[in-house]
């Protein structure tokens, strides 16, 4: 189990593996979804990627579902 680290500016939010609201590390990361070297320019998205601080589960969402 990760190391319970809680920061007076960590979002709270449920954590499916907690069962709970917890605090989470929230970032926005720029995922390339293409396999093709060709096209990765031309398929980078952004998801929004949170962490529990509690048990380190994370997961992902795409914010743009054209």
């Amino acid at each position: 189990m990760a190391a319970t680290t809680h920061t007076p500016d960590a979002i709270t939010e449920a954590c499916t593996a907690c069962g709970t609201e917890t605090p989470h590390d929230v970032r926005i990361e720029i995922r390339t979804e293409s396999e093709r070297e060709r096209n990765a320019r031309y398929s980078r998205e952004p998801y929004r990627v949170t962490t529990c601080l509690h048990c380190g589960d994370e997961s992902s969402l795409r914010m743009n579902n054209a």
